[in-house]
């Protein structure tokens, strides 16, 4: 990441596919004042005292989070997720949210956390600090395969190490873009009560997709084999820095004691953070009341926006590579429904040193999607991000793009 934020600084005037950030031209920066005046006019409808009123806004709050309530009934009026307010930790992000897991849920040398392959740089960077081992789970071209998983748990079980919990996205995946389908999610479940395997659904991009969107696993899930994590960076907006993980497994602490696995959540995170912000908790609070709990009517404009984003770039991929020109330059594409990104193949290494030469050349920026792939893949593929760009800057960035594969191929063949 550090690699791409030095290309993008050295040449200011490309045009880039690379940051997976919500569009600024939905933000008004009067609504966050609104925001926060309607949290604390509801804590005044509570009977909460001025006095109180204060404290919550400008001192430490809750190590768990001060609006878990709002959080609990925007889960159940949106996702059909039906879980106690206690079962909830407000984390900084959701890449707080899977640190506290990982390190809650992983502390045995033998056992193994199990991540799509290609997946999140977050989750993989989280195992890189923790010290905890990876077992990437790769996924084929046409998306997740539950005989995959189901391999690799027996492979590892059979090297004497214990997969402990898999972590994916389930929607409109970063980076991949690839969506898991109904009956994969039942046959996910089954195979996570099973084999005793934990599941990390990392939800950031299914509310700001068109169209319907499927089940979560965790409205879905009957044996608490779920532990569900959720952000507002793309829903609301980054800049609050406000997640949750939903933990109501039921786990035996160190003390002997029974509780939530969300309480142990909270005791890690106790020495990390000590508390979300309880300023952007307010705003994040406020936005929800707003729309009554329904994350998916704050985001149905940029939803609409993101979807048209992604037709544009897929229509015009299609349109500057007919099929005829895609099998000579051995270039591909999946076409993903929703979310930020789609993945790109083409026939040249797709490394460091291509990004410089498209960025300095050609003036367009994406990210190598070898960055993605724990298990050393992804060497002939790019990520491209639709979410930042304006209709113009697509069109402009894609002609720029196919310009370059058509040079860079010409070029890898002629160096053989």
């Amino acid at each position: 990441m550090n690699f791409l934020n030095e290309v993008t600084l050295r040449y200011p005037a490309a045009i880039s596919f690379a940051p997976g950030r919500p569009y600024d031209g939905f933000f008004e920066t009067e609504e966050v004042i609104a925001h926060v005046r309607r949290y604390l006019d509801h804590l005044a409808d509570q009977g909460v005292s001025p006095a109180q009123v204060r404290t919550a806004v400008y001192q430490y709050g809750p190590t768990a989070g001060q609006i878990r309530e709002i959080i609990a009934d925007s889960l159940r009026r949106d996702e059909g997720i039906d879980v106690p307010a206690e079962s909830i930790v407000v984390t900084v992000g959701a890449q707080e949210a899977m640190m506290l897991v990982v390190r809650a849920l992983i502390r045995d040398p033998r056992d193994v956390l199990l991540v799509s392959s290609p997946c999140y740089v977050g989750i993989t960077g989280v195992a890189r600090l923790l010290d905890v081992t990876l077992s990437p789970v790769a996924e084929p071209p046409e998306g997740f395969s539950l005989d995959t998983l189901a391999a690799t748990i027996r492979s590892e079980r059979a090297a004497g190490r214990r997969p402990r919990a898999f972590y994916l996205v389930p929607d409109h995946a970063n980076p991949s873009g690839s969506t898991l389908s109904a009956s994969d999610r039942a046959g996910l479940l089954e195979l996570a009560a099973r084999e005793d395997l934990l599941i990390l659904e990392d939800t950031p991009y299914r509310l700001v997709s068109p169209g319907e969107p499927l089940r979560t696993l965790k409205a879905m899930d009957r044996h608490r084999s779920v532990v569900h994590l959720g952000s507002y960076s793309k829903t609301i907006f980054p800049g609050a820095r406000v997640g949750f993980a939903v933990a109501d497994q039921t786990v035996v602490g160190e003390d002997g004691r029974t509780g939530l696995l969300a309480d142990e959540l909270s005791k890690i995170k106790s020495m990390i953070t000590v508390n979300t912000s309880s300023l952007s908790q307010a705003v994040v609070a406020g936005a929800l009341l707003a729309a009554g709990g329904r994350v998916s009517e704050l985001t149905a404009k940029a939803a609409g926006h993101y979807g048209d984003a992604m037709r544009r770039v897929l229509d015009r991929l299609a349109t500057l590579l007919p099929a005829s020109r895609r099998a000579e330059l051995g270039v591909r594409w999946n076409e993903p429904t929703g979310g930020f990104f789609l993945n790109l193949t083409v026939g040249f290494e797709a490394d460091d040193a291509a990004l410089t030469r498209c960025a300095e050349e050609y003036g367009v920026i994406w990210t190598p999607m070898r960055y993605f792939h724990p298990d050393d893949g992804g060497r002939r593929s790019i990520r491209l991000s639709v979410s930042y760009l304006s209709p113009e800057e697509i069109d402009e960035g894609i002609t720029r793009l196919v310009a370059f594969i058509d040079a860079e191929t010409g070029r890898h063949e002629g160096s053989r």
